[in-house]
């Protein structure tokens, strides 16, 4: 027989079915990876073998196994098992299925009629009858909307549906809270490079054909991959048919001769032409996502160029929206580098400038040279600190009106014309409240016309400022740190400080 025969042959196993169907496990055994939830005494396998099975929800990126291990439990389920993707269904559909648990546990000697032989897309994957409640699975759970998910609260609540769902989002933000309250969260991480060559062995022996590819294609393709076993398969699908379209028909196996076996095997440089480079881990509302910005971010912080720039790469290979970047650059630059250098801002305002003047991809090295500025400059949280203490004071003073003779100018002359007619009428029992009103009339000081430019009023309100006169050092909103700019910013605020106390004294 010929090898393009033989891998015609072969190719029959999966014919009718891709090759990710052909080598699915049958049995928990031939799950590869996830050794935190499968090895003996772990949470997945116990719950397998004893048959007691809960609500949960399997989380983790594509390619992890999530489908392959729902199934497995559905195929080890002794009751009714539904399956269906929250991609096309309904609510209604949904409800026929609540009903028909409903049925089974109220009348479990009667064998209940399946109500969807004329639904589409659900599967009705076993018609046992039983007492025990319907396994639903549901794949893609996180496409149901919120009211959606509220119909399984109930269901779940009472026994009458246990739920297998799968996710590739994190359930704490697609997932309703309450809902997650009822489930077991298991989370499922991406593959090694051991089982991924795992895989890549069972391929081979399925079909009983070896990938001729060389070592170096072969660790390459692992590591195309990034952890996804589906990516893999079909990566070895598509060097299948590549190898069947190319064989000699009049050579098998057997018959090839060593160096036509060298010349028929794919290189790293040919399995880059044959295969698609697989898409970066990441989407914009995922993990992903919300990892790479938060080790970004935090990379910065800890004046690490390196890693903001590795993490920096990472985002615009997953093709993240440049001004989401540069939006949390700029936030940066006010939270985390603040006065110690104010020129971080005006380097990153330049770079968005940069960078929608040029666009991508020249554009994008204005990414690259703020970053740079940023892990780079000293570090201070001060302004950040001030501006929220600043917050808390505000929000628990808003009726405290500001000093008189600092309020609009229109509003003084108003109001000293009313307080100098109130003056006037105070009978001489009174005159001791005179000098308050003396005091309320006093002018604002123009700083320009004192000497050292500064008058060393005072600027607020004077309700608060009497508020926290056992805890002055409250209203001391900013205080600038020892670091960069800051420590100059400090000198200044002690030279006005020390000013302000001297005129106090001469007062």
């Amino acid at each position: 027989m010929t090898l393009k025969n033989n891998l015609k042959e072969h190719h029959e196993l999966y014919k009718l079915a891709n090759l990710s169907e052909v080598i699915r496990p049958k049995k928990i055994t031939e799950l590869v990876g996830q050794n935190h939830l499968l090895n003996k005494n772990k949470i997945l396998s116990a719950i397998i073998a004893s048959q007691k099975i809960p609500s949960m929800i399997l989380s983790g990126p594509s390619g992890t196994g999530k489908t392959t291990i729902a199934k497995l439990i559905i195929d080890n389920y002794q009751g009714k098992a539904y399956s269906l993707s929250a991609l096309n269904s309904t609510s209604a559909e949904l409800k026929k299925i609540f009903d028909e648990a409903r049925l089974t546990l109220n009348q479990s000697d009667n064998n209940s009629a399946d109500l969807f032989s004329a639904k589409k897309n659900i599967d009705h994957l076993d018609n046992l009858s039983s007492n025990k409640p319907i396994l639903l699975f549901v794949d893609e759970f996180h496409h149901f909307n919120k009211n959606q998910q509220d119909l399984f609260l109930n269901v779940i609540e009472e026994g009458l549906i246990i739920l297998i769902a799968t996710t590739t989002q994190n359930p704490s933000f697609a997932l309703n809270s309450a809902l997650i309250s009822r489930c077991q969260i298991l989370q499922l991480n991406l593959l090694d490079e051991n089982d991924l060559e795992k895989i890549i062995q069972r391929v081979e022996d399925k079909i009983n054909c070896k990938l001729l590819i060389t070592p170096d294609a072969r660790k390459y393709l692992i590591s195309l991959a990034c952890g996804d076993a589906r990516y893999l398969i079909n990566a070895c699908e598509q060097i299948l048919s590549y190898q069947e379209y190319f064989k000699n028909d009049s050579l098998s196996h057997n018959q090839l001769q060593i160096s036509e076996q060298e010349r028929m095997m794919i290189n790293e440089d040919q399995l880059k032409q044959i295969i698609a480079k697989r898409s970066a881990h990441f989407d914009n509302k995922g993990d992903m996502h919300y990892n790479l910005i938060s080790a970004f971010h935090k990379s910065l912080r800890g004046s690490d160029v390196n890693s903001a720039l590795y993490y920096l790469a990472r985002m615009l290979i997953a093709k993240q929206d440049i001004h989401y970047i540069f939006r949390r650059l700029a936030r940066f630059a006010t939270e985390d580098i603040g006065m110690a250098d104010p020129q971080a801002l005006v380097q990153v305002m330049n770079a968005i400038e940069n960078y929608n003047f040029l666009g991508s991809p020249e554009g994008d090295y204005a990414l690259s040279h703020a970053t740079i500025y940023c892990a780079c400059a000293p570090k201070s949280n001060a302004s950040y600190l001030a501006h929220q203490s600043a917050l808390e004071i505000a929000n628990s003073s808003t009726s405290f009106n500001p000093p008189f003779y600092i309020c609009d100018s229109s509003y003084v002359k108003l109001s000293k014309k009313n307080l100098q007619k109130n003056q006037l009428a105070v009978d001489e029992e009174n005159t001791i409240n005179s000098k308050s009103y003396d005091e309320s009339l006093q002018d604002y000081i123009y700083d320009h016309d004192t000497k050292d430019c500064f008058s060393g009023q005072e600027y607020l309100p004077e309700e608060l400022r009497n508020k926290m006169l056992l805890q002055p050092e409250n209203l001391n909103f900013y205080q600038p740190s020892n670091r960069g700019f800051e420590k100059d910013l400090h000198k200044r605020i002690q030279y006005w400080q020390a000013l302000k106390a001297k005129k106090l004294n001469k007062i």
